[in-house]
């Protein structure tokens, strides 16, 4: 068909973490599931509950960002009952990784740290390239596969490296997904939001939207999506053409948002939140601009400079995309022996 596979493959990367990147992080942190959940070929509808709403409200918002042959790209990979939205598939991993079948996929979601370390180091915090920036990498390279006239043996299940990598790349921009190996990125660190009982990993993965929402939008999540959208285009204009970081040659960098994810762990997650800390007002007000900018430096990588041109661009009819029957092999088969 006449689609750039790069420029499809990098308008999911890009436009995902648009909105992805804090909205929806999961439900209780690294290790959250929807218990009895089916997996994605057989589930009959989208989710229901809020945390699944966020990601539904992110893919539907990154989806209109597409081009037209973008979207008829995606749209040959979901499976049916998604009839056509990124959406309705986007917090399928979140759901599945307590299956027994997927219980591979639980590290997939994180990178963490030793105890106070304040900077991410690939080979130290991603061993075996088992974590959110390997799966990133590992889906990104599986989606590309389809491309380049390759003669490789390995046909992968794009379907679900679409649904896989969509959901990663909002993962990786949380903070707390980076945090630290010995309270698992604050899942161990219990505090109380208000006068609600939990932990710090979901104070960052839904308290601070859950708040903001009610305090600031109407308990409307279409009203602060479109908040930040016009926060994108004025309030940070300024500042959106620093954003970038991927070199010229590559398709996925996650490696930078994981830096700078632990970095905001450090600065703002973790201070004046120790076990036992009741959060409040002080700690909601100065941290929600923390987690509302880091939702919108998902588009980054999209913008270009005069020095950096627009990576859409400058992979404009390189390859072509060729799409191979969905097969029913391992996705993380270069990583993964069952």
């Amino acid at each position: 068909m006449g689609l750039t596979l790069r420029m499809w493959v990098a308008s999911l990367l890009l436009l995902t973490h648009l909105l992805h990147g804090a909205l929806c992080w999961g439900d209780d942190g690294h290790y959250a599931a929807v218990e009895g959940v089916a997996p994605a070929t057989e589930r009959l509808g989208p989710p229901l509950c809020w945390g699944d709403d966020g990601h539904y409200a992110v893919c539907k918002i990154t989806q209109g960002y597409f081009e037209e042959e973008t979207v008829v790209a995606v749209k040959k990979l979901l499976p049916a009952y998604a009839d056509g939205e990124l959406a309705a598939v986007c917090s399928w991993p979140d759901e599945i990784k307590r299956l027994p079948q997927w219980k591979w996929t639980a590290a997939l979601h994180f990178a963490d740290t030793p105890d106070d370390k304040c900077y991410y180091d690939y080979s130290r915090d991603c061993p075996n390239d088992w974590c959110v920036t390997g799966a990133i990498f590992n889906y990104t390279n599986q989606l590309m596969s389809a491309s380049k006239d390759s003669q490789s043996i390995v046909h992968y299940n794009l379907t679900e490296a679409l649904m896989f990598l969509s959901h990663y790349m909002g993962d990786v921009h949380q903070p707390l997904h980076e945090g630290f190996l010995g309270d698992l990125g604050g899942n161990k660190v219990k505090v109380n939001w208000y006068n609600q009982e939990t932990n710090l990993h979901r104070v960052w993965d839904d308290m601070i939207i859950e708040s903001a929402l009610e305090k600031y939008y109407n308990s409307s999540l279409s009203v602060m999506i479109h908040a930040l959208q016009d926060k994108l285009k004025y309030g940070w204009s300024n500042d959106v053409w620093s954003w970038g970081s991927c070199q010229l040659n590559q398709t996925a960098c996650p490696n930078p948002y994981a830096s700078e994810s632990i970095d905001l762990a450090c600065k703002y997650a973790y201070r004046n939140a120790t076990a036992g800390t009741t959060l409040g007002d002080y700690y909601f007000l100065s941290r929600l601009p923390v987690v509302e900018k880091r939702i919108a430096q998902g588009r980054r990588d999209s913008l270009g400079s005069d020095s950096k041109p627009n990576l859409f661009c400058e992979t404009e009819a390189r390859y072509r995309m060729k799409l191979r029957p969905i097969r029913p092999y391992c996705l993380f088969i270069s990583m993964h022996v069952s």
